[in-house]
Order: C-alpha cells, then structure tokens, then sequence
C-alpha cells in the first residue's frame, strides 16, 4: 500500500476531478478536511495539503507518491522521482505556467540587467528569485511575499517574481513582463525509496497508469460507424485517429470502423461521413485511454 500527498488550493479542483476520472475518487468530510480517503485496497492514506510543501515531504518519505507544481519543487530543491506532466492548472487544461520577472510599466526598466543595484524584489518564490539574481550577477534584495505580490510595486517594493499563465493580471496593475526565469507545470512524483521497492514501484506505476489514461480520453470520444465495401477507402481517408482506424468486415460485404476523434472535430467531422456514405454512426464516451 501507498501513501498519496495532493495539493490543496489552487490544483485542488482540477487533481480531484482527475483522481474522479481515473475511478479514484476522494472521499473527505468536508472541503476543509486534511485528511481523506480513497477506496482502494492500493492506497493506505490520502493527504489535501499545501503545494509549497508536498515535494518536500515526499522527498522525506512522508508520502510515497504526490502531485504539486515543478515551481515548488524547485523552490524547495526537492529530490524527487519525476513521473508523469499533468497539463493543468487553475484554471482547467494546458496548465504550463510561468515564473516571470515583472517591473512597473512606465519604470524605463526593459530588461533585467537595467535593475538598479539594491532592487527591491518581492515573490513568493525566494529561493528561486535568489538563485536567478546571483546567476545573473544582480544586486536586488528579495523579499518574501505571502501573496497580492503584484499589488506590491512601486510603494513597497520595485519588483516581482511571480507566477503568470496570460500575464493579464500583471498588466490589470501596470507591470510589464521584462523575463521568464521558469516554465513550470503540474508534476506527478514519488518518493525514490518507494519507487526502488519494487511492490511499490508495482502500485505507483499503475496509478500513473490510471491518472494518464484518464487525461488521455479527455476531449475525445469514440466513433463508430458501418460502410459499404464502395466508400470504404474514402470514409477511412477522412478519420483522423490514435494510431489508425480499426476496420471489421461483416458477412454482407460491407465494413464496421470505429476510431478514437477528437470531440471537437465531429460538428465537421459526421456530416462529412455521413455525405461519404457512413450510415449507424454512433459517438461514445470515453473514460480512459491506454496507449
């Protein structure tokens, strides 16, 4: 059995629906409950706490698998076994994030090397701000920030590092992106011990398993669909799919193809079909996909 850590806050919505999907649900008593559930003879004990310290205790131990941000693992220098890529965040799908430095609009500052020597900067990532500075060879003072960084500059500090997808609330408060110092995205880990045990190393993997497979079917459903022997070539030539359509020939003479699509293409797609000669086209849900 293993232990799972996941985050709380901002990745919490998106991580449980996941965990749904993957037939994982988390069973807690409330939205504020630390300590929760899932009903599964592999799991012994789940988590809900703070991504900022997720990598850390995994790293430790603690818990044998995680899921938190790459921004925190590198904040905290966690030593962590790198599973999976979840492309998520707050805000749903295509999760990649990043840590950006950011000054006042109208400040003449351009580029990171115009900061003045003593910069003030505030973030919530001072390690990560520190390491960039010193590496840049950067006079600046870092400042810890526990959150509304942005609404910092210029009265207390004349910088930030802080984490961005559009960038659209950086420039609500009229600060200009002058450098991306990390790209980061949501991170499926283990605890290297663990994932050395080899009964571990079993139950973690077919979890990851669970959790890919479930991302895999977003979006995407299955087509299926009768052609007779005439249109078959044409029919198939319009299918897009994973690897290629699967094709069974019926006693009559005519064909059954089924195909994996993307959801978003069958307001094109099936009128298409339908005008190439598909008849019984049915569109299928999918809960999982396992390459």
């Amino acid at each position: 059995m293993i232990k799972l850590v996941i985050p709380k806050g901002s990745l919490e919505e998106q991580t449980l629906a996941l965990l749904r999907d993957a037939d994982l649900p988390v069973r807690r008593s409330g939205d504020r409950e630390y300590n929760a559930r899932i009903d599964d003879d592999r799991i012994s004990q789940v988590a809900i706490l703070r991504p900022q310290e997720i990598g850390k205790y995994v790293e430790e131990g603690l818990f044998d698998l995680g899921i938190t941000g790459l921004d925190w693992l590198e904040e905290t220098d966690s030593d962590v076994e790198i599973l999976a890529d979840f492309p998520y965040a707050k805000t749903g799908s295509g999760g990649n994030l990043r840590i950006v430095l950011a000054v006042l609009r109208d400040s003449g500052v351009t580029r990171p090397e115009d900061l003045p020597p003593g910069t003030r900067v505030a973030t919530e990532y001072p390690n990560l701000a520190r390491g960039y500075f010193e590496e840049l060879g950067i006079d600046a003072k870092v400042i810890p920030s526990a959150g509304a960084t942005e609404a910092k500059v210029p009265n207390i500090v004349d910088a930030i590092v802080e984490i961005t997808e559009t960038g659209s609330t950086l420039k609500a408060h009229g600060l200009a992106i002058i450098d991306d110092i990390l790209s980061t995205s949501t991170k499926l880990v283990a605890n290297r011990d663990s994932y050395a045990d080899a009964d571990k190393r079993r139950i973690i993997d077919e979890i990851t398993t669970l959790l890919l497979s479930a991302l895999a079917a977003r979006g995407k459903v299955l087509l299926k669909m009768n052609v007779a022997r005439a249109n078959e070539s044409a029919v198939i030539d319009m299918l897009p799919s994973l690897d290629s359509p699967t094709v069974s020939h019926l006693a009559n003479g005519d064909c059954a193809v089924e195909t994996v699509v993307e959801k978003s293409t069958l307001a094109e797609l099936i009128p298409r079909l339908k005008a190439g000669g598909a008849t019984g086209i049915l569109e299928i849900p999918l809960g999982k996909v396992v390459p």
